[in-house]
């Protein structure tokens, strides 16, 4: 999917720079107005749809967040907030066009029918009863056996509805996809989100699925606060594993697979089983906590105001959550925690953290545990704030 076209931008009068707007035009490639383009900040409840004549105008609550310009049938436009404020845009949208390629791996029926849950467990979550895709049957599944990975694309947006937060997501799912060898899933995309009920206990399921999460933590890290919202970070070495099969192990197991699939039937050594079964059971890597309780100023480092997560080693992430209940009309902590655990791997990478708890490139940052389970059924808008 292409993410820019092309933007034009003029710079409006200094007196107007004060307020943080954004307005302009969508118009296709001949220059004709694109009206009920879909106009909003990536992840958040804000945005607008463009009108007959295909102007637009939105006033941002925040500086560091992408702006999204979507239509079906049309290239999706996206740049970062920071790159236009107050700035009148041209934004030139063009229709999308179905290129006939050859295709190695097809996108089949039958994919969709085996791997359809998997998705779904991956992408949602487990509650399939309280969050559904509206239009599910408009994704394609396609299946690569040689390398034990799964694609799916998504040619239309996605319309999700989370009856347990009380919102309507509008998901452009830009990639899905999943190796079954490396145990791996990685989606992108970008949401919209639309409320659609606001009771106590909706609101009550909303101060759950934020506390503790991946969003919580990094607004704690932004306000210097992590300690003071509950979180403890500690450093994590990896050593290898000598139990697990070395490079050349793993080509000896993948040649035979090969040849084993060209001949079909033949035995097995017993050094290949052996090399099979270090692999499914033994990690790459074992991990160690090389030091505790870690302050802030070791993973993270400021320039020019900015706030990045910038640090050499994988984290672990502890949170003593203590649930929200509902009692006698009030909201109250449990008494009794539950310690959850995440880690991060920001290795060798550095990512700004912004205010809102997003950073930049979020689909690039590995996540494992508590964090890695907050699917689109525990997802809540970068603009919400703990009691809405």
């Amino acid at each position: 999917m292409k993410k820019t076209l092309l933007l034009l931008m003029i710079i409006l009068p200094f007196y107007l720079s004060i307020a943080q707007v954004i307005k302009g035009t969508v118009v296709n490639d001949a220059e004709k107005p694109i009206a009920n383009v879909n106009i909003y900040l990536d992840g958040t409840k804000t945005g607008t749809i463009s009108g007959s004549d295909g102007s637009f105008s939105l006033n941002l609550p925040s500086k560091n967040n992408s702006l999204v310009f979507k239509k079906d049938d049309h290239e999706t436009f996206i740049i970062n907030t920071s790159e236009v404020l107050n700035k009148t845009l041209k934004v030139v949208l063009i229709k999308s066009k179905e290129i006939e390629e050859v295709v190695i791996i097809p996108f089949t029926e039958a994919a969709y029918k085996n791997y359809i849950h998997f998705f779904l467990d991956s992408f949602i979550g487990y509650d399939k009863e309280n969050v559904k895709i509206k239009n599910q049957r408009s994704l394609k599944f396609a299946y690569d056996k040689s390398n034990k990975t799964l694609n799916v694309k998504a040619p239309q947006t996605l319309i999700i509805e989370n009856k347990n937060l009380g919102y309507t997501i509008e998901y452009d799912l830009i990639e899905f996809s999943a190796n079954f060898d490396e145990n791996t899933t990685r989606f992108v995309g970008t949401s919209f989100f639309k409320e659609t009920k606001s009771n106590d206990k909706v609101k009550l399921n909303r101060m759950n699925a934020y506390d503790g999460s991946q969003v919580h933590f990094f607004r704690s890290v932004f306000a210097n606060k992590v300690a003071d919202e509950g979180f403890i970070v500690n450093q994590i070495t990896k050593f290898p594993n000598s139990k697990y099969p070395t490079e050349e192990e793993l080509q000896r197991l993948k040649d035979f697979a090969q040849m084993f699939k060209s001949k079909g039937t033949m035995n097995v050594p017993e050094d290949i089983l052996d090399i099979g079964t270090r692999k499914r059971n033994e990690q790459p890597y074992k991990i160690a906590i090389t030091k505790t309780q870690i302050p802030e100023t070791d993973y993270t480092k400021k320039i020019n105001n900015k706030s990045y997560l910038d640090y050499d080693h994988m984290m672990q992430v502890n949170f003593k959550k203590y649930f929200y209940e509902l009692k006698k009309g009030q909201f109250v902590k449990a008494t009794i925690p539950i310690v959850q655990t995440s880690f991060l791997h920001p290795e060798n990478d550095s990512y700004e953290i912004y205010a809102n708890g997003n950073t930049s490139n979020p689909g690039m940052l590995t996540n494992q545990g508590e964090f890695a389970k907050n699917k689109i059924e525990f997802l809540l808008p970068l603009d919400y704030q703990l009691g809405d």
